[in-house]
């Protein structure tokens, strides 16, 4: 026997097919400790894998807040930023990392479900099934175990009736040869030798039969039993390792299924770098901050000296004034400060002169000036300051400064430069037609819905329907309104868009032929930045057709008031020559409309012509308040 099992172990050494029950007989105990590792070790694997779950959900999670962390955020100026080829490539970069984020919840769903979830269900089956075989085995254990205990009993008592046996022999014998023993004692010693002769016979016969049982159930328990309980405990044992090698390979194949997606997002984002485009990017510099504007032409000399030369008369004068007041129109902003327009606006106006004591034009013209007076409101300096289109045209200008600067833009985009009025003059009407587009849908589906009703009317009212088609139709018609309000902006737009730049051609033409020769003389309009960062035009003083042409680009957004109408006529008492600003001379004698009373400061507002306004003192007229103005004039 014990040869068998030496050749069965070099067997087994050699094949790689071991048998517990044959090789591992007697090893009960140690395999017990075996397979508790081994139990041990599949809850630590699965706490392994499980932690790893952990750590990918993790880190998905990190990577999915740093993702949304720099998304783009609806309705905030980083929409702007994202017409850049850097910041698109920066979105689809974000956008692949949040699937590559997926990718790694997948790895820890899959990590889960296949390995931690059978796992534990497993751990617990092989605890359960591990107790049930080691339970059988300690139960044939302990047979063959009493049955070794009942062999050693009836061996001990065997040799214990053997024992008496010999001695009721022996006894039997001495009464047997002693003389003086009668033979009463004689046969009570035999028949008492006989008695423990047939004993110590039934313990031999009994002893006998639990060694052939012990000999039977050892045999059957270490080549029958034990063989069987092992084998069924190193299946199991082998069920176990090749669980632990499965899951193994789970482990592996659920992170290398995301791979092909993972390799995708990366060649996502090695593709969203590749997009990127230096050139695209600086084009759409100059898309967003074009102005449309042309460069500044060369200033025109002013020679103020033919005025020193003139004789001094009152018509020179008065010629002199007008020649100057249409020149200080062509001036361009930046000759212009905003802080000296601000101080000419909150400077306090002069009291007027008083009248001379003689009517006569050798009298005090512009005599002593009082005192000042407390300083008016800002309002009424400002329609003061608006007496001439020169300074209504700085006014313009500032008020659009002043829109640029709070943000307080025009419906139609006029405080915008011409080539950003026209993209967002664009961008609004597509809006506009998306949103017609979309009510137009809304309506053809209810039309057909309320066809459908007047077919079918157990479905619905048809008469339901109406409202919303009236809802409808006038959202429609309002909508068509505003995408025809800014169809017609956008085409003005286009239009002096094109007549600038046919004009900004012939400009240079015209400039590149005259080089070599005297400079020329600039007195086109020519739109300009002023120092506050609104737009303005700089008219022409040479053609006046020009000047019309060119200036309303931008007149149109804050058009001119409407000329104050006339309240009646004056005569001058006496003549004035109004140095001051704000102040229009005139000559003894001489009628003028009234377009604005004296407001109690001694001062009248009049008119000489269309271009012509200004105050005069009202002491130096008379008033003829009625309503047949321009029938006084005629008179005159």
């Amino acid at each position: 026997m014990h040869s068998n099992r030496g050749l069965s172990r070099r067997s087994c050494l050699e094949t790689m097919s071991c048998s517990w029950g044959t090789e591992l007989w007697d090893q009960f105990d140690n395999l017990e400790k075996h397979t508790q590792w081994g139990i041990e070790f599949l809850e630590r694997y699965t706490k392994f894998v499980k932690e790893r779950s952990e750590i990918e959900l993790s880190y998905a999670k990190q990577i999915r807040n740093l993702s949304k962390k720099y998304q783009l955020k609806k309705n905030s100026k980083e929409e702007e930023e994202y017409k850049y080829t850097t910041c698109r490539a920066f979105l689809m970069t974000l956008n692949e990392l949040n699937d590559y984020a997926g990718q790694h919840e997948v790895i820890a769903e899959n990590l889960s479900s296949q390995i931690i979830a059978e796992l534990s269900r497993y751990t617990q089956e092989l605890k359960a099934e591990r107790k049930s075989h080691f339970h059988d085995g300690r139960r044939a254990q302990q047979h063959i175990e009493n049955s070794w205990k009942q062999l050693e009993s009836s061996k001990r008592r065997f040799e214990r009736d053997c024992k008496e046996a010999d001695r009721a022999q022996h006894y039997f014998d001495k009464m047997d040869a002693d003389i003086n023993v009668t033979k009463a004692d004689v046969e009570k010693a035999k028949q008492q030798a006989q008695m423990r002769h047939q004993i110590a016979e039934d313990s031999k016969n009994e002893y006998l039969t639990y060694l052939q049982k012990f000999n039977k159930d050892q045999h059957e328990h270490y080549y029958t039993l034990i063989p069987h309980i092992f084998q069924r405990i190193q299946e199991m044992e082998e069920r176990r390792v090749g669980r632990v090698r499965e899951s193994m390979r789970v482990y592996t194949e659920v992170e290398r299924k995301v791979l092909p997606i993972v390799s995708k997002c990366l060649d996502g984002m090695t593709k969203a770098a590749e997009s990127v485009e230096p050139k695209m990017d600086s084009k759409q510099v100059v898309e967003s901050y074009k102005s449309g504007f042309e460069p500044p032409g060369d200033v025109d000399f002013e020679d103020y000296s033919v005025s020193m030369k003139r004789a001094v008369s009152e018509s020179s004068f008065l010629n002199a004034r007008g020649e100057s007041r249409r020149r200080s129109r062509s001036k361009l902003w930046p000759l212009l400060k905003r802080n000296k327009l601000m101080s000419l606006l909150a400077s306090p106006r002069q009291p007027p002169p008083p009248p001379p004591t003689s009517p006569s034009p050798d009298g005090l013209q512009n005599g002593p000036q009082s005192p000042q007076q407390p300083k008016e409101p800002l309002s009424q300096r400002l329609n003061d300051f608006m007496g001439t289109k020169h300074k209504m045209h700085c006014l313009r200008s500032l008020k659009r400064g002043l829109s640029l600067k709070l943000g307080t833009g025009q419906e139609d985009y006029s405080h915008l430069p011409p080539e950003q009025r026209r993209k967002k003059l664009q961008a609004k009407l597509n809006d506009v037609n998306k949103d017609i587009q979309k009510e137009m849908d809304q309506r053809d589906a209810l039309t057909k819905m309320k066809d459908v009703y007047i077919k079918n009317p157990h479905l619905g009212d048809p008469d339901s329907i109406d409202p919303r088609l009236e809802e409808i139709t006038q959202s429609l018609e309002k909508l068509q309104f505003e995408a025809h309000k800014y169809e017609g902006w956008l085409t003005e737009v286009e239009r002096k868009l094109l007549e600038k730049g046919s004009e900004s051609q012939r400009r240079q033409s015209s400039h590149f032929d005259s080089q070599g020769n005297t400079p020329l003389t600039n007195n086109y309009g020519q739109n300009r930045e002023s120092p506050d960062g609104s737009y303005t035009e700089d008219p022409s003083t040479e053609n006046t057709m020009q000047f019309k042409s060119r200036s309303t680009e931008f007149d149109d957004e804050f058009d001119e008031e409407e000329p104050l109408p006339t309240i009646g006529t004056c005569k001058a008492l006496y003549p004035f020559e109004g140095q001051n600003e704000g102040t229009i001379s005139m000559a003894e004698g001489e009628m003028l409309y009234v377009i604005e009373e004296d407001k109690g400061d001694g001062w009248t507002r009049v008119r000489r012509n269309e271009d012509e306004e200004g105050y005069v003192p009202t002491s130096y007229i008379k008033l003829f308040l009625d309503t047949n103005a321009k029938g006084a004039m005629t008179y005159i």
